[in-house]
């Protein structure tokens, strides 16, 4: 090859390869090969990093940390042997101040992933930001045990304890910034574990005592136990029929909601499958359940922002598991009985007991023989069809969001004929133009007309009768987000 053929080659690996950034100014100052994935990390002219993934670069700073997340939960990347600049894009991409990154610094409102303390130097930056290789620590133990059960030390109720800001409950006059769309939660550091046994679950709850039942979900009875060291987890006791599968199915869909991470889906702490008994436990959430708050059981009536950051909460679970997360995952059964809330009001969804894996990249649905989820919240389509999609969440949504506003059940069989369908009153009452006859009577903030109506038609396009009408569930977050700005600014009016 001469000189400058060579020197022509030499032009293109630098400036047009893949690899390489959409400018001649960026150096490679490092990369990985995850799976399939090649990332490249380049520092560019402006002094911050760039992440590129075969080639594409990650602009949307969220999605960057969601892909650097699963990287580090799959084991791929690992703190422990990270070079500086892994370290540097970590923390500009998900730790202290990475709203400033290149992907947001046009955006209107500024983004954070978490708020973290500035004392540890960058080199801290992995760990701080929860991205590590010990994600998957649940499901790595042998299938022969009879026990699984990892139990951080500290409290499992929720990930507030590092949030200060989240202790308050947010008021209409205090609209917070978005929390980290699909963000992964912080990690709940482990000084050390609990293995449980069958026997000790039932001292931990007392041989399934009615007195430490909390609720039903589409899994089965779920209980409150007490660990020996004082922690507080969820027991959730299978029904037999969710004795259908073979074991090795129930290990494998325990196996993959053990690698989901985020902060508004109940987190995973382990399982036992033994004998006749098949049992999950998960982190407990101990301000009850959304359905228990709209009918007033716990004392107090949710304001309107409140309910308003709930759905938004919502979304962002249900995105992730859309979305972001190993496999698409179909939740099936989103309703208000299944989101818990924390003290600070802040969502979980709960009740993966009827969660499904979505369909491969060559299918568009996933075709059951058996319909599951509940009356009023049923995608008609999946009804009709058997077919299975990430819209019939969205459609499960649109019930759930007007559930919100009004604090009416989907279906209330002691009302009227005209009133028992409560999607359908609804519509009727917003064409006749009758809004506010829709809120729940009970709440007394100020909402602007043009407010409601954009929520009431966000709603209306989730249910629409066809999935095809209906958005994807990180459109109706992003509604969502603006829809809470929107609110904001007409509070700061009034």
């Amino acid at each position: 090859m001469s000189p400058l053929a060579l020197l022509q080659a030499l032009i293109f690996i630098l400036c047009c390869s893949p690899l390489a950034s959409a400018s001649s100014s960026e150096l490679t100052l490092a990369g990985a090969a995850c799976g399939d994935d090649q990332l490249v990390i380049f520092d560019a002219s402006d002094g911050l990093l760039n992440l590129s993934v075969n080639g594409v670069l990650m602009q949307d700073r969220v999605f960057a940390c969601q892909k650097l997340g699963f990287y580090f939960g799959s084991g791929c990347l690992r703190c422990s042997n990270l070079s500086d600049a892994w370290r540097s894009a970590v923390k500009q991409y998900c730790g202290e101040g990475s709203e400033k990154s290149h992907a947001t610094l046009h955006q209107d409102v500024p983004r954070k992933l978490l708020r973290w303390s500035t004392e540890n130097s960058s080199r801290n930056a992995c760990e701080r930001s929860g991205l590590n290789e010990n994600n998957q620590d649940i499901g790595d133990s042998s299938e022969k045990q009879e026990h699984l059960l990892a139990v951080p030390v500290e409290s499992v109720s929720s990930y507030e304890g590092s949030m200060s800001s989240e202790k308050v409950p947010p008021t209409p006059h205090r609209i917070p910034p978005s929390p980290s769309r699909f963000a992964p939660s912080p990690q709940i550091a482990r000084v050390g574990s609990v293995n449980l046994s069958i026997q000790q679950i039932l001292r931990a709850t007392q041989n399934f005592s009615p007195s430490f039942k909390l609720g039903e979900g589409g899994f089965g009875m779920v209980y409150r136990a007490v660990l020996p060291d004082g922690n507080v987890v969820a027991v959730k006791r299978a029904k037999k029929d969710q004795f259908a599968g073979p074991r090795d199915e129930f290990s494998n869909e325990v196996d993959l909601l053990a690698k989901i991470d985020h902060r508004n889906l109940v987190r995973l702490l382990g399982f036992t499958d033994k004998g006749n008994e098949r049992i999950i436990i998960t982190e407990y959430v101990p301000n009850g359940t959304l359905r228990e708050h709209l009918d007033g059981q716990h004392g107090r009536v949710l304001d309107f922002n409140q309910r308003l950051e709930i759905a938004i909460d919502v979304a962002h679970a249900l995105t992730y598991l859309h979305l972001y997360a190993e496999k698409t995952i179909i939740h099936r059964d989103v309703k208000s009985s299944n989101i818990l809330l924390t003290d600070s009001y802040r969502a979980k969804v709960s009740d993966f007991g009827f969660a499904r894996s979505g369909p491969s990249d060559t299918e568009k649905t996933h075709i059951s023989t058996k319909v599951k989820g509940t009356a009023g919240y049923l995608d008609p389509e999946y009804l009709r069809t058997y077919q299975l999609t990430p819209k019939s969440d969205v459609f499960s949504f649109g019930i759930l969001l007007v559930e919100i506003l009004s604090a009416r059940r989907p279906v209330e069989l002691k009302r009227t004929p005209e009133e028992r369908i409560t999607i359908r009153w609804t519509f009727k009452k917003f064409n006749e133009g009758n809004t506010r006859e829709i809120l729940d009577p009970l709440l007394e903030d100020h909402v602007d007309d043009e407010v409601l109506e954009k929520l009431l038609s966000l709603a209306f396009q989730c249910a629409a009768p066809t999935r095809d009408d209906r958005p994807t569930m990180k459109e109706v977050g992003e509604q969502l987000w603006e829809i809470r700005k929107e609110y904001g600014k007409s509070v700061r009016k009034v």
